[in-house]
C-alpha cells in the first residue's frame, strides 16, 4: 500500500516531465532525425538558454514564485549590445563590455521591480508579468525614439537612416558564438564549447553556494514563511528586493551569451517570449512555483527544447505540413505553464486539506 502511495505521489509530482518525455519519444521517430543531429542541437540550446533559465531559482528560493520580470534583465542586455555593436567592439571583449553596460541598468530595474513585487505580496507572478509589458513600452520609446537624438549613437549598423531609432535586426557578426568558439571541441561531429560550459557550471556553483550563504538562508527563511522570517530579524522586504535583483543581473547575462549565440538582435521583439519560454522549461523539468533545482533546469531545457526541434518536422510527416508543428509547439509552451499552475494548487490544497486532517486527529487524541 505504502509503494502504491509513493509512486502515486511520483507520479502527481513528475506528470509535466512524464509527458514530455513520452510526446519526445514518440515524435523521435516520427521526425527520422539522425541522433547526431539531435545532440548537436540540444547542446546548443543548452548553452544558449541554460544561464535564462538559471536565473530564475533565486526567487523561487525567496518564495517569490517565477519571476517573469526577468524580461526586464533581458532588456537590459539587449542594450548592452546595441552599444557594443554601434561602437563596433567585437568578440569576448565586446561581450564584456556589454555585460558592465547591462549591470547597472539591470540591477536598476530589478530594485524597481522588487519594490513593485513588495507592494503586492502573494501576486508576485502576475504582477512581474505586467511589469514586463509596462516596461516593454518603456524599453521600446528609448530604442525607437531616444537612441540617436537623447543617447547619441552614430553607427549606420544600428540607427535607422533616419537618424534616430534603432533598426528591426541587427546583424552581430562582430560577437557570433565568439564565446562558443574560443574554445571548443569536435567529438563525434558534434561541438563542445568548453568555455561556455565553464560559465554555465560557474553559475551553478554561485547559485549552490549562494544557497549556503548569510543571505541565501534569508532568503530561504523569507520564502517558507514571511512572518517568521521578520520575528527572526530578517529584512523581509530589502531580501526579497535583492532576490529580483540578482535574478535581472544574471538574466541580462543570460541574454548576452544567447544573442552572441544567435548572431542576430531582433530589437523590439527577441526579449518578449525570453521569459515565457524560459519559464515553460523549467517547468517542464518538474519544478513548481515553490521548489526548482538545477537539475530541474538542465532536465527542462532539453525536454522543452527537443520537442521544439521534433514538433515542425514530425508534424509534417504526420499532417503533411510544418506549419502543425509550429502550432503544436506555441501551444505547448503556454500549455505547460497553466498546466503547471493547475496542478500546483491542486497540491497545495491537497496538502493543507491533509495537515488539518492531521492537527485534528492530534487534538482528538489529546481530548481523549
Amino acid at each position: 500500500m505504502r509503494k502504491d502511495i509513493d509512486i502515486r505521489k511520483f507520479l502527481a509530482n513528475n506528470i509535466v516531465p512524464i509527458i514530455f518525455i513520452v510526446l519526445c519519444a514518440v515524435c523521435i521517430p516520427l521526425a527520422g532525425y539522425s541522433g547526431q543531429y539531435l545532440v548537436s542541437q540540444i547542446i546548443t540550446r543548452i548553452m544558449r538558454n541554460s544561464f535564462l533559465v538559471l536565473s530564475l531559482l533565486i526567487p523561487i528560493m525567496a518564495g517569490m514564485g517565477l519571476n517573469f520580470g526577468m524580461t526586464l534583465g533581458a532588456m537590459a542586455g539587449q542594450i548592452g549590445i546595441i552599444f557594443i555593436t554601434a561602437w563596433n567592439v567585437v568578440g569576448i571583449p565586446g561581450l564584456l563590455l556589454a555585460a558592465i553596460i547591462a549591470t547597472p541598468i539591470a540591477a536598476l530595474l530589478g530594485w524597481f521591480c522588487g519594490k513593485m513585487l513588495n507592494m503586492a505580496k502573494g501576486r508576485e507572478m502576475i504582477t512581474s508579468y505586467m511589469i514586463s509589458f509596462f516596461m516593454n513600452g518603456v524599453y521600446q520609446l528609448v530604442v525607437l525614439y531616444g537612441m540617436g537624438p537623447v543617447i547619441p549613437l552614430h553607427s549606420d549598423q544600428v540607427i535607422l537612416p533616419r537618424g534616430y531609432g534603432v533598426r528591426n535586426t541587427i546583424d552581430l557578426i562582430s560577437v557570433r558564438q565568439s564565446v562558443d568558439n574560443f574554445w571548443a571541441l569536435t567529438i563525434g561531429g558534434v561541438k563542445i564549447p568548453l568555455l561556455t560550459i565553464i560559465l554555465i557550471a560557474l553559475l551553478c556553483v554561485v547559485i549552490i553556494w549562494f544557497r549556503k550563504t548569510k543571505l541565501g538562508q534569508d532568503m530561504r527563511a523569507v520564502g517558507q514563511d514571511m512572518e517568521v522570517a521578520r520575528e527572526a530579524g530578517i529584512k523581509v522586504e530589502r531580501t526579497r528586493i535583492l532576490a529580483i535583483v540578482i535574478s535581472t543581473i544574471f538574466a541580462a547575462y543570460g541574454m548576452i551569451l544567447y544573442l552572441s549565440n544567435m548572431g542576430t538582435l531582433n530589437t523590439y521583439n527577441s526579449h518578449s517570449q525570453i521569459g515565457m519560454f524560459s519559464i515553460a522549461a523549467l517547468l517542464v523539468g518538474g519544478a513548481s512555483v515553490s521548489r526548482a533545482s538545477i537539475k530541474n533546469v538542465f532536465l527542462g531545457i532539453i525536454l522543452f527544447h527537443l520537442m521544439f526541434i521534433l514538433a515542425p518536422q514530425a508534424g509534417r510527416e504526420l499532417m503533411g505540413q510544418a506549419q502543425i508543428g509550429e502550432f503544436f509547439r506555441v501551444f505547448i509552451s503556454y500549455g505547460v505553464i497553466t498546466l503547471s499552475l493547475v496542478l500546483y494548487e491542486i497540491r497545495e490544497r491537497r496538502e493543507k486539506a491533509e495537515s488539518a486532517k492531521a492537527i485534528a486527529a492530534q487534538q482528538k487524541e489529546a481530548k481523549a
